[in-house]
């Protein structure tokens, strides 16, 4: 079953985490120094709010599904929506390590879709590991530059990234 996901910047992590506690009467399930979420059955959404140094705000909304194969029935959903769609394998974002695609809505909305394999140890994999410029978790596909696969005759991003 798939969950709805929100990301917001904070300026106040503190003061964000309790208001959200109160708001959803539930502890958060991951609590970073910089990074909270919350996995809500009612509504079912995945909320994260972080304090990495953005604008506060929305960062960017998704869908997060249970199968790569879930994952991959939404590739045709975003390519019909129209947005340029953006691949990330064994992203390391958020303290997690995840399949993603992302896309934009005709606002500039970022959309990530997302598969979650597992926990990490940071909230992103760093430039050195990253497909996009390593500055932030979630890429800008319009700003994107993926690397050339030696192994294809096509471009794609590099895996492990934000």
């Amino acid at each position: 079953m798939n969950r709805f996901h929100v990301h917001l910047n904070v300026a106040d992590l503190a003061g964000s985490i309790r208001f959200y506690t109160q708001l959803f009467a539930a502890e958060p399930t991951v609590l970073k120094s910089d990074y909270a979420k919350w996995m809500l059955e009612d509504p079912r959404v995945n909320f994260a709010i972080s304090n990495t140094g953005r604008p506060a705000g929305i960062d960017h909304l998704g869908i997060q599904v249970d199968s790569t194969e879930e994952l991959a029935a939404l590739g045709p959903r975003l390519d019909a929506a129209g947005g340029a769609i953006v691949p990330e394998e064994g992203a390391i974002c958020c303290y997690a390590r995840s399949d993603k695609l992302w896309t934009e809505d005709p606002q500039g909305t970022r959309w990530e879709t997302f598969h979650t394999m597992g926990e990490a140890t940071t909230y992103y994999a760093g430039e050195a590991a990253c497909a996009t410029d390593g500055a932030a978790c979630t890429p800008d596909p319009r700003a994107m530059k993926p690397k050339v696969d030696k192994g294809s005759a096509c471009c794609a991003p590099q895996s492990g990234c934000c």
